[in-house]
């Protein structure tokens, strides 16, 4: 089972956003992780610890049939993601625009089950003014434009 075009739209936009806004002189963490840690802190306040890590276990689990990559990664007790980094090298956003570089596609499968899991359950709006204000900077208006929505 696939995840809809417009929830795999939604995760790239995030985690290029990301991408693009984290260039620091110091060592950084993989954009999916810095995507990841936004949406457990803002959905944390929202649904407590014990929600988040039970959606993002959900996602993890279901991420895994179509990125087995993603097998030893593991969702905490407070919701917190371990064993992503040590897999995926950094993304070259140039090169995976392009759908040049397979790197992070584990990491952009993960994303897209959670978000896909806080829309079933949330629903649509809930869902985008949480990450609206987790990402105020980010263009999320077109993810839905194919239904003639805007967001």
């Amino acid at each position: 089972m696939t995840a809809p075009p417009e929830m795999r739209d939604l995760a790239q936009r995030l985690l290029t956003y990301e991408a693009n806004t984290g260039k620091t002189s110091g060592p950084m963490e993989s954009a999916t992780l810095r995507v990841y840690e936004k949406l457990r802190q803002g959905l944390g306040e929202f649904a407590g610890v014990a929600g988040f890590q039970s959606l993002a276990s959900r996602a993890l689990a279901l991420a895994r049939l179509e990125a087995p990559s993603l097998r030893a990664t593991r969702v905490t007790a407070d919701g917190s993601l371990h064993g992503l980094g040590e897999l995926e090298p950094q993304i070259d956003i140039d090169m995976d625009r392009t759908g040049a570089h397979p790197a992070g596609e584990g990491g952009t499968i993960l994303i897209t089950r959670l978000l896909g899991l806080l829309i079933i359950f949330l629903g649509e709006a809930l869902t985008l003014s949480l990450l609206r204000v987790s990402w105020p900077g980010a263009a999320l208006d077109d993810s839905n434009s194919e239904n003639g929505r805007k967001a």
